[in-house]
């Protein structure tokens, strides 16, 4: 059986880790290399580092930050954050990235999906969606969630699969940052129409959030969350733990293949 991923993310604006709710009222964290290097060590499977300005002000991301934090890394490292075309991609990977998030860049050229999976790779792209419920319709947001494109989040995550993301994070802006539990309703329309891995991002609260999520949606591969971790309310190794007895597979922690 294939085990569920649990994915902290580094939200990144001026070299800093920060935090806010429904994308407002950011509040400064911790440097990305110290939490990417701790985050290493103590069980998580992957990470995930945004820079989630970048494409509010057009530029590109901060690759020296990038650099210092995957030379801290050796679990999975995914990127994104001013993606804007196949170059982005080179750059970033070639700073330590495993995999490149693209979002609003992806909206503007939807093409940029095609030619960044015939270059890497389909595991290499990660088609990330900032969704928002709009008159009772799931709608695309871009520019760190500024700007509604009217778009249909299950129709236009459905068409990047198509063209040949191997994987989207489905980020829900009604319940990020609020913990008050994952947006199982949006989850499931998208885990149901696409056949890759679905990362589940925004609203988890605490230990039991992950567990309702993979009992209620086993299609869903991955619990993505950061202010449960980054301030300590939930340990990853507690997580896996508690995740372990209520039966849904996870990668054994790092102590536990050490005894092996």
């Amino acid at each position: 059986m294939i085990t569920k991923r649990i994915i902290p993310c580094l939200d990144v604006r001026d070299g800093r880790v920060v935090k806010g709710v429904r994308f407002q009222n950011l509040a400064d964290v911790e440097s990305p290399v110290k939490l990417a290097a701790f985050y290493s060590e103590c069980g998580a499977d992957e990470l995930v580092f945004y820079d989630i300005t970048a494409s509010a002000e057009g530029r590109g991301i901060f690759l020296d930050i990038l650099r210092e934090t995957a030379a801290n890394v050796f679990i999975p490292l995914t990127v994104g954050g001013g993606i804007g075309d196949v170059a982005d991609f080179e750059r970033v990977l070639g700073c330590g990235a495993d995999k490149v998030s693209v979002n609003s860049g992806a909206v503007r050229c939807p093409d940029l999906i095609d030619r960044a999976a015939r270059l890497y790779g389909n595991q290499c792209v990660v088609l990330s969606c900032d969704v928002k419920r709009v008159n009772g319709r799931f709608h695309v947001f871009v520019r760190g969630g500024r700007e509604d494109t009217g778009l249909d989040a299950v129709e236009w995550i459905a068409q990047g699969v198509d063209r040949g993301a191997g994987e989207v994070v489905v980020n829900s802006m009604d319940t990020d940052g609020v913990r008050g539990g994952f947006d199982l309703p949006l989850l499931k329309e998208v885990s149901e129409r696409v056949n890759v891995p679905v990362i589940a991002s925004g609203g988890a609260g605490g230990t039991e959030d992950f567990i309702a999520l993979f009992r209620a949606l086993p299609r869903v591969d991955a619990g993505l969350a950061a202010s449960i971790f980054h301030f300590g309310d939930v340990k990853i190794e507690d997580l896996k733990a508690r995740m372990a007895e209520a039966g849904i597979p996870v990668r054994q922690l790092r102590k536990e293949r050490e005894n092996d």
